[in-house]
């Protein structure tokens, strides 16, 4: 299968120089579409209000905060480099080393007719090809912060559509209090998937993550079909991949080829193996260690040489808070880690 490629302007990006001039242009021109958030609705005002024009200052000092929020402050220092983010990447699938992920994919070029079945408390199941899922939804650039339980951490253009707006179009009922996903298990493919690949460790294959209904319709979650401006290459977790940018990465399931609407909370991959370790809820908590190391700061890798800032503070939720922080009112994050 040949790798895709959108046609639309947002995906016009092919390096850095190009993408950050393009921003200068928008950010100049008072336009933020990187987070695709930035509207009235979101800002509690619908858009046909005019309102004073001490509303409108109000407005704009919101609109900003919020881009300050979701982008992060001096992001244009803190990308990392296109090299890194397709060259350093967690995909067990594929292998346990970082590098090897980015050989071993070349071949994994899935196209538009890659396959998702749709099931659970919806009404709207059945097998969606990403060409189906792509009419249903509308495309848009955003640049996250992502932190991985290892505590390294990276600032990702990515390109793809928020979640949200697909699951409005599938229809949930009521009962469905959970969103499931799950990996392609095709051990041809992914190498890692065999037995014996862990050694005396193995993972339950295929690879499951979870969210709760009110997560997943967040503004902030996001599926991702490309990043820098190009088709997601299969490391990376091609051609469809979840991305929290408030939990660790390894909440931000690949190659999806399944999503079910559940009852009951699903039982995750490293949740299931290593729940001392791996909570369902996985929120980036500077507060709570992982039992073998701190999780208080992280190394941004920026650069080629997967280095860049040695130390920086990890903030709580990423640093979204504000955004997401209401999800888990009354709740117990050091028991729902």
């Amino acid at each position: 299968m040949k790798a895709f490629q959108f046609n639309e302007k947002e995906s016009q990006i092919t390096d850095e120089k190009v993408f950050w001039n393009r921003r200068d242009f928008i950010q100049k021109a008072g336009i933020f579409v990187g987070s695709g958030l930035i509207s009235a609705n979101v800002l509690g005002q619908s858009e046909n209000e005019e309102g004073t024009k001490q509303d409108k200052l109000i407005k704009q000092k919101k609109a900003q905060l919020l881009t300050n929020q979701i982008s992060g402050k001096d992001l244009k220092s803190e990308l990392t480099s296109e090299y890194a983010v397709t060259h350093h990447n967690n995909f067990y699938e594929f292998s346990l080393d970082k590098k090897e992920p980015s050989e071993l994919a070349k071949n994994f070029n899935p196209d538009l007719s890659w396959q998702v079945k749709i099931g659970g408390e919806v009404e709207k199941s059945g097998i969606y090809t990403l060409e189906d899922i792509l009419k249903r939804v509308s495309q848009e650039e955003r640049i996250y912060r992502l932190r991985c339980v290892e505590a390294w951490s990276m600032v990702v253009p990515w390109y793809g559509f928020q979640l949200g707006h697909l699951i409005a179009a599938l229809k949930p009922n009521s009962n469905a209090r959970y969103v499931e996903f799950k990996t392609l298990h095709d051990s041809k493919q992914f190498p890692g998937q065999k037995r014996g690949t862990f050694g005396s460790f193995s993972l339950p294959w295929p690879y499951t993550e979870g969210l709760t209904i009110a997560e997943a319709m967040n503004p902030l979650t996001f599926m991702a079909t490309g990043v820098y401006g190009k088709s997601l290459p299969g490391q990376n977790g091609a051609p469809l991949r979840l991305v929290v940018p408030w939990k660790y990465g390894f909440k931000s399931i690949k190659s999806i080829v399944a999503i079910n609407f559940t009852k009951e909370q699903p039982v995750s991959t490293w949740n299931q193996r290593l729940p001392q370790e791996y909570g369902f809820y996985a929120n980036v908590n500077p507060d709570v260690d992982h039992p073998r190391w701190s999780q208080a700061s992280e190394r941004r890798i920026t650069n080629e040489s997967f280095w860049g800032v040695k130390k920086i503070k990890t903030l709580m939720f990423n640093g979204y808070g504000d955004l997401v922080g209401n999800l888990y009112k009354g709740l117990d994050l050091k028991k729902n880690y």
